[in-house]
């Protein structure tokens, strides 16, 4: 393999947020231009690994401290992957359910990342490239350069990809002797604020940093949790390169998960078609635009708003609108939302959860998607619901900002709002209201949007141009 990706998440194997549906799809998209790449990721005992088969590439041991675990490399055999995905299992850490959320998640990641390591070091023709994807895989890029054990791997160029900084993976100094052999002279490289801190590791010890998008490099030098210095400091060697979506998983001409496929042809009667599935599942008026949420209930997606912005397009008489939210995350929001169905019932349902099937329908379905996001890296789920013809109502920040163009200004298709805020939201939801009323310009909005490419193939070719770039030296 020339390009080996290592992350915490990959599509289908297992999600928690965008980063999944990335990796699932970059390395995909650079094997069709020409380069052969990997994905090596931990193994979770969950439903995909239940239903896989795999074989195995590789046996060894990794340390923590005074602990030895044995570990396994398993190849993933299923023909449907267009690409290599190796997953590394390691009894008693990495082989749960969930990718997130343990008391030891600091070990767990720790010797992931050791264990990746230990896997590379035998290789008989290493990768040319080692992509690193946020902080649970950031201390590899300061392990393969000043690790005794892995001076092999040294020459090799590093590239991390910041997808969230807001998640940076600190732990204390007493975990030290969780590391290889290293001159402790250098133990600057993983300290910030006192703490070892694997995303500042990363920056500082990578060849090339990248963010998801053009303007989210730029916010995160004022706003990065702590990091705005050090990535400000470090913009020499950081690119923002804005992600694309995976084509083939996301086309509604094709998706067999959505009630009728279309194209930007038929686009009338097959979202007709998906939205009167939603409305008759949740009992909603189809006659009136249908609004919809999907995503994690968290402040970052300015969520705990959710429920007065909601409530305030309800009870205005000149919106006259369906409102529908798929999501789940802080139990007080989805308490909020889900108490919005006793008062607005007929004109208002959730689906407090994740369901992938109901996301590819409410996108092939909803009138106008709804992201009033405090933080947005990138965003993907504007990007499918373009894809799918339905509107984009958005906090102009980050990706979101690159991507969707007000309909104030010239070829603009989307709905912009400056702020996250409740009255700022709850207008651009009015200002949707009113261009649904438009209906010769609503539809030809929805055929204009579903024309835009954002796929794959132009960031792919972005990221191995950066590769070149990086083996030149």
């Amino acid at each position: 393999m020339e390009i080996i990706h290592i992350s915490a998440e990959c599509y289908p194997v297992a999600k928690v947020g965008g980063l999944a549906d990335v990796v699932g799809a970059l390395p995909k998209y650079q094997n069709k231009a020409g380069k052969k790449t990997a994905v090596v990721m931990p193994f979770y005992s969950n439903a995909f690994a239940a239903k896989n088969t795999y074989r195995l590439d590789h046996q060894n041991q990794v340390t923590l401290g005074n602990l030895t675990y044995d570990f396994e490399v398993l190849q993933l055999e299923n023909d449907s992957f267009e690409y290599p995905l190796y997953q590394i299992k390691i009894p008693g850490l990495l082989d749960r359910e969930n990718v997130y959320g343990y008391e030891d998640d600091t070990e767990r990641y720790v010797a992931f990342q050791k264990a990746v390591l230990n896997w590379i070091l035998q290789f008989e023709n290493k990768p040319k490239i080692i992509h690193c994807h946020d902080y649970h895989t950031g201390l590899i890029p300061f392990m393969a350069l000043q690790a005794h054990k892995y001076v092999s791997l040294k020459d090799i160029p590093s590239v991390l990809t910041i997808h969230n900084a807001q998640y940076q993976g600190q732990f204390s100094f007493d975990k030290l002797n969780y590391f290889p052999e290293y001159d402790l002279s250098y133990s600057g490289l993983i300290e910030w604020d006192q703490m070892i801190n694997p995303l500042a590791a990363a920056v500082k010890s990578a060849w090339a940093v990248t963010t998801v998008s053009p303007s989210y490099l730029i916010e995160l030098r004022s706003a990065a949790n702590g990091l705005e210095w050090l990535l400000d400091n470090e913009k020499g060697k950081s690119t923002g390169i804005l992600n694309g979506i995976d084509t083939d998983v996301w086309n509604p001409a094709t998706d067999p998960m959505i009630s009728k496929n279309f194209n930007k042809q038929n686009s009338l009667s097959g979202k007709r078609n998906n939205k009167m599935y939603l409305c008759d599942k949740f009992n909603l008026d189809p006659s009136k635009p249908l609004f919809a949420f999907i995503g994690r209930l968290v402040g970052e997606k300015g969520a705990e708003l959710l429920p007065q912005i909601f409530e305030n397009t309800l009870n205005n008489p000149e919106v006259n609108a369906s409102i529908l939210v798929l999501g789940s995350g802080d139990p007080a929001i989805e308490q909020a939302l889900n108490d919005l169905k006793a008062t607005h019932e007929g004109n208002y349902n959730a689906y407090i959860g994740y369901d992938e099937q109901l996301s590819h329908i409410i996108y092939a379905g909803a009138d106008f998607l709804v992201m009033p996001s405090r933080v947005e890296p990138c965003g993907l789920n504007q990007m499918y619901s373009l894809r799918y013809g339905t509107i984009p109502i958005v906090r102009s920040i980050g990706g979101l900002k690159d991507t969707i163009t007000d309909i104030s200004e010239k070829d603009g298709f989307g709905i912009c709002h400056e702020n996250t805020d409740v009255n700022e939201a709850s207008n651009a939801i009015f200002r949707a209201s009113e261009l649904f009323k438009d209906q010769p310009r609503f539809k030809r909005i929805r055929k204009q949007i579903m024309q835009i490419d954002h796929s794959w193939d132009s960031a792919a070719t972005n990221y191995i141009e950066l590769y070149q770039t990086l083996l030149n030296k």
